[in-house]
């Protein structure tokens, strides 16, 4: 409808200007979080030659992980809607010489995808899991058992509420909207299936993953 497509239009716009202002100083924030990183991209049990998509890439950091995992003979495809944030991607890609990571600036829900993946990740990435179009248009491109692991901030059972009075903050500096941050995963297990979630500091930060049917 025309009221869906304006409240998508505002989302993306809010998006874009909140990652504008992030990106000289988002690996920075990231930092406290790369366990998360690294534990989740270990459940992607990625083997070389295969190919990853990297979805909501932001400035790469994911990048050196995935490629060193897929090889050289691998592919690394990744997806990013701001130009600020992909810019410094590309910086990344650029002084490495790596040749099978490819980039693309585009909204998920509208990047053409021009590969069949082997396994998707969606790290800190909360808006695009809560646009089902965004989220089908990766499960489209990746092959029959594909793994698929998000990871992000989520609200900690009530009696953490210390908790959440960091989590608060935390959402509101990098997300559009805190709707469904009690379980951000549940739209990605509509369209995959059951996943197998694990929570990290303390009830804060979450690991889905799963399989796409065979």
């Amino acid at each position: 409808t025309d009221l869906t497509a304006m409240m998508a239009a505002q989302g993306r716009a809010a998006a874009l200007e909140q990652y504008r202002r992030r990106a000289p100083v988002y690996d920075l924030e990231l930092a406290l979080f790369e366990p998360v990183r690294r534990h989740a991209i270990e459940r992607l049990a990625l083997r070389r030659g295969q190919t990853v998509l990297d979805v909501g890439c932001g400035t790469g950091l994911s990048l050196p992980l995935l490629r060193r995992l897929v090889g050289t003979s691998g592919r690394v495809v990744g997806i990013e809607q701001s130009p600020d944030m992909i810019e410094h991607a590309h910086e990344r890609v650029a002084q490495n010489k790596w040749k099978n990571v490819t980039l693309t600036c585009s909204p998920v829900e509208t990047a053409v995808i021009d590969v069949t993946a082997d396994a998707a990740l969606f790290h800190f990435t909360h808006d695009i899991l809560r646009r089902a179009d965004a989220v089908s248009n990766v499960l489209r491109h990746l092959a029959p058992g594909a793994r698929v692991v998000a990871s992000g901030l989520k609200w900690a059972p009530r009696w953490a509420w210390p908790v959440n009075l960091l989590v608060w903050p935390a959402a509101l500096h990098s997300v559009t909207s805190l709707e469904g941050l009690h379980e951000p995963w549940s739209g990605l297990a509509r369209l995959t299936g059951t996943l197998e979630v694990e929570t990290m500091l303390l009830g804060a930060v979450y690991v889905a993953q799963g399989r796409l049917a065979p």
